[in-house]
């Protein structure tokens, strides 16, 4: 039976999985990034973001291709700033974070963003992505 000390332990080890997968994406660190995901991770990038075109992405390399690539190649930078890992029950964990990027077209943005991480077993299984595509967008769009 599940106690409400393991709920704990789970929570704080949840934590810990999403800050080194914040921590590796910081360094460039993508195949520890790609690690920490389940191979059959559900990755959902938010209603109206250019690269939703492939939600779900359904794998790690799905989230690779779809997703990492292409913010790598239409990116002049992106980083992500005041990250703050919210802990919570039942294998989640939020972070509310920035976007301070780039493209190479030459318009930037620094959006308010949030990300939605579910886990089992240290591995990430579930990513929902909230952010403010109208930004995204018109900086994609000069």
């Amino acid at each position: 039976m599940k106690t409400h000390k393991d709920d704990l332990k789970n929570v704080t080890q949840n934590r810990a999985v999403i800050d080194s997968l914040y921590k590796a994406f910081a360094v460039g660190d993508i195949p520890t990034v790609l690690g920490i995901m389940d191979p059959n991770i559900i990755w959902n990038e938010a209603e109206g973001n250019v690269y939703a075109d492939g939600n779900p992405y359904k794998g790690p390399e799905a989230v690779l291709n779809g997703v990492f690539a292409r913010i790598g190649e239409e990116h002049e930078y992106f980083n992500l700033k005041d990250i703050e890992l919210h802990e919570m029950f039942n294998d989640k964990v939020l972070a509310t974070l920035r976007y301070d990027a780039k493209y190479k077209n030459g318009g930037n943005y620094d959006a308010q963003v949030a990300h939605f991480w579910t886990l089992k077993g240290g591995k990430v299984i579930g990513f929902q992505q909230y952010v403010d595509t109208k930004k995204l967008h018109d900086a994609l769009s000069k």
